[in-house]
């Protein structure tokens, strides 16, 4: 066999080693789960083996379903509908991706016992396969996980691991893990009863096979307790008032943070529920038909594409040059030690890196890095880190207000103020002590990369490296490549965003980039609708309910007003009076200068933050309407309409920046939308979002906009030729298929 190795000893206790060839990691594909197949009938069959161990080869036991298989199954569909028709398609499908589920029940019911030895992160199938042993022991590992993440990417656990987590816990909880996809560290997991046992590595394989052999004479050693008389389920039936507590409870939590947006999510709740009514092998049958429904989803397919395919390629580097070697990083220099750098230093400093941190003198820089220790000492007293880890990250950062500590590093970053003086006085401060092969960086949020570097010589080396708040939990981090910047800068930030685990996006140089062009549209479309008269909870919830994580009042605060207004008039300045509409202008400044108003910086901005209250819409705001609707206009406003234009505003910049090849790359479009600014996951980003709609339908809803709300929502020439055209971003503009892992 090609996947696995297959031994039995002495005591007739088959060892099955998973160790797919020339992949760093096992996943499930067609040929693991016909060697699979295979193997569980040899077990079951040969009188002479009287149980199996389940291992893994490599140092995590599996992954998951390999995604890309699964995309295959969405392709054969729309191919059979158009030989065979919609009912023999959807038959193929369901046959096609229940092929894992019954697996995994012949492995349960075979009549042999299988234990799951667990070595390393499991997730998805590879958790599922787990679940269907009969007994999981796991080594002992802080960096293991184990869970059914599949939520994350529009689908749900479909070979059975929805069927048999809502049988191992009470449904309250089954919902929650399943909802949340969390991963679990193995002291939780086997809190849970997920895991029966957590021993050393040495013991591993030991521990298992000791299990089967003081078991062996139990009759229901190789039976689940659902298979035999008698069972009960944790929570009760259904139909009980424990059963009543939940369900209608879960659905109205559903609701409210999915906005029935999710079909996976809702299949999860529909999967459980009904499932719990029948018997076991009835139940799985039903999973199976859910998870064959939302495969074909055009949901499922955007977010399995960004959100595993895309994000895969983008961070094992398909947008780094392949001429420059890679880059060893032993010192990075960090210029500003304000919440954006300090967070820098921060992910720099986990990732093992020794980081300088400097500031305009001592005082302020020993201030940055003592916010730093704070807010890492808050994280310990939240059981998020430990003690260790704090200590390890602070003594990795030297904060000094001396330059000449910059000589030494290989990437300097520079993240002061977003002012182009201040910036090109710290470029002066930096130029005489830069080693010569070091890359000199900014985290500029919008000024063009090509400006800033003409205050460096050799702009070869300068880049743009933005970073987005809070750096510690953003995932995404944009790569800013000027006019003048080489290959080699660009391959050094890219090997730097990998070692401190970022997902990057490369974008040529404009006026704020790619996300902050998007995510400014859709703050503006927020203070727009604010002064056409709408109300601000109205437009915070239609945001929410559009697919967005915030609202974009709420978004502004956290950015802050203050430096919004300064971002109006830097590009006022630089494109001309009248760029920004008069209105917003005047109610920006009415909010910062008029009213003090910064955001949640000073605990006031569209929002009153009150420490240990929730926050709340300040009472001020229908004072600095121009406009008040009556309740009458209020209900007659289209709901669907706000959705959709808070969605368009941001996809139609986005095919703009597309156009003018600020951004080249569909996969970085989409998947810098998602994680840089929240944009629907659920579409798959935002070229997703208009491939899902159809060119030709977005156009036409951006020509209703346009004649309706005025020209920011003018569809580019690109949309235009493409609706005419009948192609799509991802027909037109398709990336290289991914590799193997």
């Amino acid at each position: 066999m090609a996947n696995f190795k297959f031994d039995v000893d002495g005591d007739g206790i088959a060892l099955i080693t998973w160790d797919m060839p020339g992949r760093s990691m096992n996943v499930i594909d067609t040929s693991v789960m016909e060697e699979l197949g295979t193997l569980i009938e040899t077990v079951a069959n040969e009188a002479a083996i009287k149980g199996a161990v389940v291992t893994s080869g490599k140092t995590t036991f599996c992954a998951g379903a390999d995604l890309t298989m699964l995309e295959g199954i969405a392709v054969t569909y729309k191919k059979l509908i158009k030989e065979q028709g919609e009912e023999a398609a959807i038959k193929a499908v369901f046959e096609e991706s229940r092929r894992l589920s019954l697996l995994y029940r012949r492995l349960e019911t075979c009549g042999k016992p299988f234990v799951a030895a667990i070595n390393g992160t499991a997730l998805g199938g590879g958790f599922e396969i787990a679940l269907a042993c009969h007994h999981r022991v796991a080594a002992q590992d802080d960096k293991t996980r184990v869970g059914l993440p599949e939520i994350k990417v529009g689908l749900f656990p479909g070979a059975g691991g929805t069927t048999r987590i809502a049988r191992m816990m009470p449904p309250a909880d089954a919902l929650q893990l399943l909802l949340k996809g969390d991963q679990l560290k193995l002291d939780r997991a086997k809190a849970m009863k997920l895991i029966d046992n957590v021993v050393p590595q040495a013991d591993l394989v030991k521990t298992a096979k000791d299990w089967l052999t003081a078991n062996l004479k139990n009759p229901n050693v190789a039976k689940k307790p659902w298979d035999m008389d008698g069972f009960k389920l944790p929570g009760g039936p259904v139909y009980s008032k424990a059963g009543m507590m939940v369900f209608p409870a879960a659905n109205a939590i559903y609701r409210r943070e999915t906005y029935d947006n999710y079909p996976a999510a809702r299949a999860i709740l529909s999967v459980v529920y009904e499932g719990l009514l029948l018997p076991f092998d009835q139940a799985l049958r039903i999973e199976s038909r859910y998870f064959a429904k939302v495969i074909r989803t055009p949901e499922a397919a955007a977010m399995i594409r960004s959100l595993f395919v895309s994000i895969q390629e983008l961070n094992k580097g398909a947008r780094r040059p392949a001429g420059p070697p890679p880059t060893q990083f032993k010192k990075v220099g960090v210029i500003g030690a304000g919440f954006m750098g300090a967070g820098i230093a921060q992910v720099t400093a986990q990732a093992g890196i020794p980081v300088v941190l400097i500031d305009r003198d001592q005082e302020t820089a020993d201030k940055g890095k003592a916010a730093l220790h704070k807010a890492l000492s808050d994280r310990i007293a939240k059981g998020r880190a430990t003690t260790a880890q704090r200590d390890a990250i602070l003594n990795a950062i030297t904060a000094t207000a001396d330059y000449n500590a910059l000589k030494d590093c290989d990437l300097i970053i520079e993240a002061v103020f977003e002012d182009r003086k201040v910036k090109a006085e710290v470029f002066k401060k930096i130029e005489p002590v830069i080693a010569a092969g070091a890359i000199l960086a900014s985290n500029t949020s919008t000024l063009p990369i090509t400006s800033l570097a003409g205050e460096f010589k050799d702009q070869a080396r300068f880049i743009g490296i933005h970073f987005f708040s809070p750096v510690a939990v953003m995932l995404l981090t944009e790569v800013i490549v000027g006019k003048n910047t080489g290959d080699k800068a660009l391959a050094a930030a890219l090997d730097y965003i990998r070692a401190i685990k970022k997902t990057p996006i490369v974008v040529n140089d404009s006026r704020g980039f790619y996300a902050n062009r998007c995510v400014l549209n859709y703050i503006q479309e927020g203070h727009l609708m604010l002064l056409e008269g709408i109300p601000a909870a109205m437009i915070e919830n239609t945001a929410r309910m559009a697919g967005m994580p915030v609202g974009p009042l709420s978004l502004n605060d956290e950015t802050g007003l203050d430096l919004g207004l300064r971002i109006l008039r830097a590009t006022e300045a630089d494109l001309g009076k009248g760029i920004i509409p008069p209105a917003q202008m005047k109610l920006a400044e009415d909010m910062v200068e008029k009213n003090g108003r910064m955001g949640r910086k000073n605990a006031k901005g569209f929002y009153d933050y009150a420490p240990g209250k929730p926050k709340r819409l300040w009472p001020g705001l229908p004072d600095l309407q121009p406009k008040k609707l009556s309740r009458e206009e209020v209900e007659a406003l289209d709901v669907e309409e706000l959705k959709q234009r808070f969605l368009v505003t941001q996809a139609v910049e986005a095919a703009r920046t597309f156009e003018e090849h600020v951004v080249t790359d569909v996969r970085e479009a989409d998947v810098g939308s998602i994680l840089g600014f929240g944009f629907a996951p659920f579409s798959g980003g935002t070229l997703s979002y208009i491939d899902m709609m159809g060119p030709k339908k977005f156009v036409e809803l951006c020509r209703r906009f346009e004649k309706k709300y005025g020209p920011r929502f003018t569809p580019p020439k690109l949309l235009l030729e493409m609706a005419a055209e009948g192609e799509t971003f991802y027909t037109r503009f398709a990336p290289p298929k991914p590799k193997a892992a």
